[in-house]
């Protein structure tokens, strides 16, 4: 990010709109992913307008397992785009 501020102040405002609807249409897409996994997972019965309490909690325990499961990967990534930079510092600086 440290090469946004560098850039002329439109298109600075630019970037950051586009990066803004790229992070929400992220979000809305693990949302449904989560949804849909979910569900298709642990409702089996149509016979009730509610839950049974063997959905709620197989829903629960669903989407509590894809949230850490999708920040471990966020983590992992992260972790890993940090080494990638590293070792592109260290290179620079070698040469």
């Amino acid at each position: 990010m440290d090469g946004v501020q560098n850039l002329p102040p439109h298109v600075q405002g630019e970037f950051m709109k586009t990066l803004e609807q790229m992070q929400i249409k992220d979000s809305l897409i693990m949302y449904n992913t989560l949804t849909e996994k979910c569900f298709s997972t642990c409702v089996s019965s149509f016979r009730s307008k509610t839950l049974d309490k063997n959905e709620t909690s197989c829903i629960e325990n669903c989407a509590e397992r894809y949230i850490k499961m999708t920040q471990r990967v966020g983590l992992r990534f992260a972790e890993d785009q940090a080494m990638r930079q590293k070792r592109a510092a260290d290179a620079m600086g070698g040469k």
